[in-house]
């Protein structure tokens, strides 16, 4: 016969094994939550040359949200307008848009940052020729400082006298008039004018 205190170790032990066997069984029901969604922001504007931080926010199978730090790639779809580091820093290169995306596992999620001209201190005129044959054209180029900006397609084109041709906005081609006319062509964007360029329709 097994005395009382053989049986209460003996019990003890079982209960024991009874209760590893079950965290181990258990183990899979309590698995860590997956992510399911990232999202990236701020959507914002900047300057060219000017930055912005980027932050990602993961998504969980359980509902939960949790900022993400380390492990998160960013890109950017054109390092032209705008360039990305491995922090989320963003800056500005050029005057367009650019999509920057965080991936973060198996998912990714993105925003879309607008560089913007700002702060132009001067504005430049060039053209093919100071001179255009009647009913000929002449390409026009505009460029802002500081940056050295073409804005060729986003200025405002100032054409003194509407005689003597017409301006393509969205290209600066000029097309001249068919009769010997004179007039003084101009550039704004962002309430700064060049100095006019003189040209002489032939």
């Amino acid at each position: 016969m097994l005395s009382s205190n053989k049986k209460l170790q003996i019990a003890g032990a079982v209960g024991t094994l009874l209760m590893f066997a079950f965290a181990v069984g258990c183990h899979g029901f309590f698995q860590d939550p997956t992510i399911t969604g990232v999202q990236v922001g701020p959507t914002t504007s900047i300057a060219i040359g000017g930055t912005v931080q980027m932050s990602a926010v993961g998504t969980y199978s359980d509902g939960s949200t949790k900022v993400l730090g380390s492990g998160v790639y960013w890109s950017s779809s054109d390092t032209t307008v705008a360039t990305v580091t491995s922090s989320g820093l963003v800056k500005g290169v050029s005057a367009n848009t650019a999509t920057i995306t965080g991936s973060y596992q198996t998912q990714s999620g993105s925003a879309t940052i607008t560089v913007e001209l700002s702060n132009i201190s001067s504005i430049t005129v060039t053209a093919q020729s100071s001179s255009c044959q009647s009913g000929g054209t002449d390409q026009f180029t505009a460029t802002a400082m500081p940056g050295n900006v073409d804005i060729t397609d986003s200025a405002t084109w100032n054409v003194s006298n509407p005689n003597a041709g017409t301006m393509d906005s969205a290209t600066g081609l000029f097309t001249c008039a068919t009769t010997p006319q004179t007039t003084v062509i101009s550039a704004t964007e962002d309430g700064v004018t060049s100095p006019g360029y003189n040209l002489t329709v032939q």
